[in-house]
C-alpha cells in the first residue's frame, strides 16, 4: 500500500481539475489532495485513480467520481468537529475524505461484502469512523442523531423521511434524487418542522437499495 510522489503529483492535478470545475472549499480540496484514492481501487484500475471518473468496485457498486465526492462534501457545509451520517459506505473513499476534514463519521452500508472489506480496510490507512453500520440506509442511524449533515452516496427514488428527522436544526441532507438520472438535492432543516430545498443539477449514481438481507 504505497503512496508515492507520482500519486501525490497526480492528486495535485486532480485538485486543479476540480477547482476548474468550480469546487472552492479549501478543506474539501485539501482532503482530496491528501486521501490516496488509488488505494481504494482494484489494482487493474490504478491508472484511472486520479482521472475525474467513477469506476467499478465490488458488489456491482462504484467509487464515485472525484468531482461528485467533492461537490457533495462541499454542499454539506460541515466543519471540523461536526457529526455526519453517510448512507452508502462503498469503498470508504467518501468516508476518508470526511474524516480527513476532522468530521465525526457514522456510515451505513447494506452490501455485506463491501461492509466487511471496508471495515477492515479503512483502519489500515489510519481512517477510523465513529461507527460503521451494516444495515438499511433508508432508516438512517437514530442512535447517534441528530447530525450536522447527512450525505447519501447512491441514487434515491424518493427522500427517506427518517433521514430528514435525524438532522439537527441548521443541518443539511445532501441526496441525489431520481430513478435513472438524479438531481443533487439539499434539504436544510430550518426549524423542528420546516425544511428548505435546493437543487444543484443532474448526476448519475448507482441506486440506493432497501435492505433485502
Amino acid at each position: 500500500m504505497k503512496d508515492t510522489f507520482i500519486h501525490k503529483g497526480l492528486r495535485k492535478k486532480l485538485v486543479a481539475t476540480l477547482q476548474k470545475k468550480g469546487i472552492a472549499n479549501r478543506e474539501v480540496l485539501a482532503a482530496i489532495n491528501t486521501v490516496p484514492r488509488h488505494l481504494f481501487m482494484d489494482s487493474g484500475f490504478l491508472d484511472h485513480a486520479y482521472v475525474d471518473k467513477a469506476f467499478p468496485i465490488a458488489a456491482d457498486q462504484t467509487i464515485s467520481q472525484p468531482y461528485t465526492v467533492a461537490r457533495q462534501t462541499e454542499l454539506l457545509e460541515v466543519v471540523r468537529g461536526d457529526t455526519v451520517l453517510e448512507i452508502g459506505t462503498g469503498s470508504g473513499y467518501q468516508t476518508a475524505v470526511l474524516l480527513e476534514m476532522g468530521v465525526t463519521v457514522y456510515s451505513i452500508e447494506r452490501q455485506n461484502e463491501l461492509f466487511k472489506k471496508t471495515k477492515r480496510f479503512l483502519p489500515q490507512l489510519g481512517y477510523r469512523p465513529k461507527k460503521l453500520i451494516f444495515g438499511d440506509g433508508y432508516k438512517g442511524f437514530p442512535e447517534a442523531a441528530p447530525y450536522h449533515g447527512i450525505i447519501v452516496t447512491a441514487g434515491a427514488p424518493f427522500v427517506p423521511k427518517p433521514l430528514l428527522s435525524q438532522l439537527k436544526v441548521g443541518g443539511k441532507l445532501v441526496i441525489p434524487v431520481g430513478e435513472n438520472v438524479q438531481i443533487m438535492t439539499v434539504f436544510t432543516r430550518t426549524s423542528p418542522t420546516n425544511f428548505e430545498k435546493e437543487e444543484f443539477g443532474e448526476f448519475r449514481f448507482v441506486p440506493l437499495l432497501e435492505d433485502k438481507n
